[in-house]
């Protein structure tokens, strides 16, 4: 039979090593048994633009695929043809199933490939950094794994109850995002898809081309774009500008040097009497439970003290401003960024809900003292929100505080129970 004679044959795909795209059709071919040779020397630039090469792809990209019938390129359109060599189920059971398949793979294309790499292009410097760019990225992420994650509510994998070429590919096309950006604080709200991707990636098949997968520890960042300093070189210069400039840096660096150094105030919540409540281990805690219901907030509840401590919620007093996802997530960036002076006395999360416009800001923060310390309400963001304390002996209160640390909930008195972005302050 044809798919017999093509199982013998040995493909090769041609691609530079450990090219997350090349791992679709290398799983798929440990399901199906067929060999798949790789070109672990081929370099990018070089090779790819061989006459040999545009022979096979005349695009001249990777990954390319050369069968026993000829060529195929794009990476789904590779994995499809390896996983249709045989018929292991990697279809699934029906057409239904086959069509539902298919689905899931035209689905990560747009919804995760995409954004992934508007993401972690910029950290791995193939392109400039663009913090809007990457906002927007981070909000569709998020929207893609909390929509994952209500589907395999009650599913093990994507389609059926077994393993599918669906599986792997969006598996594979996460596998950048678990191992770089998606950290302990920014996967803690996604159990459900956590726990579909390590089945995925600890499946033999899997682990014969992955070896171990180890999950991203401390979310991976872009460089500054150098914007000012390349602006300092374009700018022209008259003779003799860069000496004067150094003199007269180092002028005012002298400058303080005579100056008599100022003793520090003491911050007043320094002042404060001491409490049991340890910020930093409470911090750790957070960041380090797999779920904030019930792995976070019984510790916080145990430990909280109102006489030294207290919680405060803030909504947005203009929701209906917030139009575009990447401009809402700027403005909770900029907030989370001006509250560096409350680091070592406070703790929160500032996320925005919604499905489309108008998305709603709201945030709750932990914060030393019994009212609003000036370094929460100084902030001129802070202007922007209508305060509330929040009562631990209260259980509404201590729900609302709960959905929002923990990015998920019923969210009582807003439009939408969907976190499509967020901030962590600690």
């Amino acid at each position: 039979c044809p798919s017999c004679a093509t199982s013998n044959i040995i493909m090769k795909i041609h691609s530079y090593p450990n090219n997350p795209r090349v791992f679709k059709a290398l799983i798929a071919a440990q399901y199906n048994g067929v060999d798949v040779a790789t070109t672990p020397d081929f370099q990018m630039g070089k090779d790819n633009k061989t006459p040999a090469f545009k022979a096979l792809n005349p695009n001249g990209k990777v990954p390319t695929l050369e069968a026993p019938e000829g060529a195929v390129w794009e990476s789904n359109a590779i994995a499809r043809y390896i996983a249709r060599t045989k018929d292991t189920g990697l279809f699934g059971a029906s057409n239904y199933e086959n069509a539902l398949v298919d689905q899931w793979i035209e689905w990560s294309r747009g919804e995760v490939e995409l954004p992934g790499a508007a993401w972690i292009y910029p950290i791995l410097g193939f392109v400039p950094n663009n913090k809007q760019a990457t906002s927007k990225a981070k909000g569709e992420i998020r929207a893609a794994l909390g929509l994952l994650n209500d589907h395999l509510l009650t599913r093990t994998f994507l389609v059926g109850e077994r393993i599918t070429l669906a599986d792997i590919i969006v598996a594979m096309s996460f596998l950048p995002l678990y191992k770089m950006v998606l950290d302990k604080g920014f996967r803690k709200s996604f159990v459900n898809t956590n726990r579909w991707f390590l089945t995925c990636v600890n499946q033999p098949q899997f682990k014969a081309v992955l070896g171990e997968v180890a999950l991203c520890e401390k979310m991976a960042v872009a460089p500054e774009a150098p914007a000012a300093a390349e602006a300092a070189a374009a700018a022209p210069k008259k003779k003799g500008g860069e000496k004067k400039e150094k003199k007269k840096a180092e002028k005012k660096e002298e400058k303080p040097a005579e100056e008599a150094p100022k003793k520090k105030e003491k911050n007043p919540l320094d002042l404060l009497p001491p409490t049991k409540f340890n910020l930093e281990e409470w911090k750790r805690h957070y960041s380090n439970a797999d779920d904030t219901r019930s792995g976070a907030m019984p510790y916080f509840w145990d430990n909280y003290e109102p006489e030294g401590w207290s919680l405060w919620m803030g909504t947005f007093k203009h929701q209906e401003d917030n139009t575009v996802l990447f401009q809402t997530s700027n403005l909770v960036a900029g907030y989370n960024q001006r509250l560096e002076s409350l680091r070592k006395y406070g703790f929160g999360n500032i996320i925005i809900l919604g499905e489309g416009e108008p998305y709603e800001i709201v945030c709750a923060f932990l914060v030393r003292g019994t009212e609003m310390p000036p370094e929460l309400s100084g902030c001129p963001d802070s202007e922007l929100y209508e305060w509330r304390r929040l009562d631990h002996t209260n259980a509404a209160d201590k729900e609302i505080l709960e959905d929002i640390w923990a990015w998920e909930g019923k969210f009582p008195g807003f439009r939408s129970t969907v976190c499509a972005d967020g901030k962590i302050f600690r």
